[in-house]
């Protein structure tokens, strides 16, 4: 009896760790890949830009500035990152609202409202976010969609 409750006791670790499941995330090869596309996309119409890549919990994994970029757009990029990571949404979404007269976004902590911030999923779960900043709004997104598409 006292060896089986021992086997049980020395295989209980194992039970629980293969039950865990892992989830996706996103690595620093993907985000300096992601970061590519976009800087390769700005470099067709000759924009400079800053480019952020947050992880799922809105940290920082990859920053970008390429040269002549204002030194503003680094903050303001990774505020659209997060702001689109922490409602998994683009931040297009919350400029929509607030130009159809949706001010009540404005006091959301951290709901930018300017276009330029995109969550990343893989399997339905949000990995990350991509935030740009250093043209205009709708500028700024047609980057961040490209480096969307780099995954």
């Amino acid at each position: 009896m006292k060896k089986l409750l021992l086997l049980i006791l020395c295989c209980m670790p194992l039970l629980s760790f293969s039950q865990n499941a892992t989830q996706p995330y996103l690595n620093l090869e993907e985000a300096k890949r992601i970061a590519n596309s976009c800087e390769e996309r700005a470099m067709q119409d000759k924009w400079n830009v800053v480019i952020a890549i947050l992880d799922g919990g809105g940290h920082l994994i990859y920053l970008r500035k390429m040269d002549g970029t204002q030194i503003g757009s680094v903050e303001v990029a990774q505020a659209k990152a997060k702001s689109a990571v922490y409602f998994k949404r683009s931040t297009k979404v919350f400029e929509d609202l607030v130009n159809a007269g949706n001010t009540r976004i404005l006091s959301l902590p951290n709901a930018i409202p300017i276009e330029g911030g995109i969550p990343i999923f893989k399997d339905g779960v949000c990995i990350g976010a991509i935030g740009i900043s250093g043209v205009t709004s709708e500028q700024d997104g047609i980057i961040a969609e490209a480096g969307l598409k780099a995954l």
